[in-house]
């Protein structure tokens, strides 16, 4: 490696070093050293890397053979070569679920530290990816007039209030939501450690079930809120309401609240909000929704249950990073995979974020092939620094300001400019 600094290093991959100092900051590769069980200066830590960077690219198919070399992506890993994909799947098949998991509490901890979410509005959602494996295993339908197909599923858990991940778990195509949810919790609740309010977890319609809110009631650090199925039995129950019962909000809108439980389950008690559209008992619409405990309906129903529409956003957004097409179903391998992806995201996030607009705002591939693979530059060595000169970076005189003199920056923020898995080699930057 130190060879191919010094010979220096031409490609259009140089936009991947503006991760390292984020890396730096989020204490990236502690995280990777721990998870992989192997010191600083072992290889099995920088595979974890190059797996993170592969995912920032929006790319799985980084290997040696399709291909990277001559470009300077391994020496951002801290490899003087691109890993296989038998190297790769050894270290996934290597470790756990309960290690990658484990792995997300400890980043999921220090995003909250760094202010990326506050964990107050959370929003669940399952994500099913289409899966092409020979394997045995439950079909799938989204819709009713859809074939069944087989799926890799992926239950992710959001942020409402910042559209950030904060935690996420696999599993086969048979494992059901219910089944799945508490789980998801559960990790959720170890990373934001909620000591006040109970945070309020939004659903949909798939959540609908009794074992699942006797689950939250008893054992869960949250509160959920989901909406009713659009079943005959309960639209003629909400008919023969009194208006007595329904508050009106503003022309055309009217709430109600009461307590429900469900036929099979008396002893857990619940809330039901109903909303009410329309101004005659003609032209009367119904919603309902089920809670866990008394809130305020209003502000429940028209501002805070809107918001779980930003992990469709999210989705859209950011499913390239790893999460738009199933590979293996080793689930040992799977989780590992798509937990470095939300690592990758974390780091892309606070990169946005310094860089500002308009890239605060781009989806994952159009950032991907304008920043990361789109600057032209070279990568040098200097003493016990290493140099990247950008040639064509926009808004070159804004982003001096964060990445020139980069040692000098680290050190007044308390932070060691002297980079792990680069040998102890610091990174700076200059824009011609």
């Amino acid at each position: 490696m130190r060879q191919l600094l010094a010979d220096k290093v031409s490609g259009s991959l140089v936009g991947l070093w503006l991760l390292i100092p984020e890396h730096l900051r989020l204490g990236t590769y502690d995280l990777l050293c721990g998870w992989s069980g192997h010191g600083p200066d072992e290889v099995e830590p920088r595979l974890a890397m190059q797996m993170i960077h592969e995912a920032a690219l929006c790319s799985t198919n980084l290997r040696e053979q399709r291909c990277l070399s001559q470009k300077g992506f391994e020496l951002a890993n801290g490899l003087p070569f691109v890993a296989s994909d038998t190297a790769l799947h050894a270290l996934g098949e290597a470790h756990t679920m309960a290690e990658a998991q484990a792995l997300q509490r400890a980043w999921g901890k220090l995003r909250r530290a760094s202010g990326h979410f506050p964990g107050s509005l959370i929003v669940i959602d399952p994500h099913r990816l289409t899966s092409y494996s020979q394997r045995q295993m439950t079909r799938h339908k989204d819709k009713e007039a859809s074939p069944a197909r087989k799926v890799a599923q992926t239950f992710f858990c959001l942020d409402a209030q910042s559209a950030q991940p904060i935690c996420l778990t696999t599993g086969s195509s048979s494992r059901t939501v219910a089944q799945v949810t508490p789980e998801l919790l559960d990790l959720a609740g170890d990373i934001l450690s909620p000591q006040g309010p109970r945070p309020l977890v939004l659903a949909d319609t798939e959540h609908w079930s009794a074992d699942l809110f006797k689950s939250i009631v008893t054992d869960s650090r949250f509160d959920l809120l989901v909406p009713m199925p659009h079943q005959p039995v309960y639209q003629r129950a909400f008919r023969a309401l009194a208006s007595s019962a329904f508050t009106p909000r503003w022309v055309g809108y009217a709430t109600a609240q009461r307590p429900f439980h469900f036929a099979g389950a008396p002893d857990v008690p619940l809330v039901q909000f109903i909303q009410r559209s329309g101004e005659a008992p003609g032209s009367y619409t119904f919603k309902g929704f089920l809670s866990t405990r008394p809130r305020d309906e209003l502000d429940l129903l028209s501002n805070a249950y809107p918001q779980r529409w930003h992990i469709e956003e999210f989705f859209h957004t950011s499913q390239d990073l790893g999460w738009k097409r199933a590979g293996t179903l080793n689930l040992h391998i799977r989780h590992a995979q798509m937990t470095f992806a939300l690592m990758a995201q974390g780091v892309l996030y606070q990169l946005r974020r310094r860089l500002g607009p308009p890239w605060a705002t781009y989806e994952a591939w159009p950032f991907a092939q304008k920043i990361l693979r789109g600057l032209d530059g070279d990568v040098r060595v200097v003493r016990d620094t290493i140099l990247v000169t950008y040639y064509n970076a926009p808004h070159a005189a804004l982003w001096r300001a964060h990445f020139e003199h980069l040692p000098e920056q680290l050190a007044q923020e308390g932070i060691s400019p002297h980079i792990p898995w680069l040998y102890g080699f610091k990174l700076d930057f200059r824009f011609k």
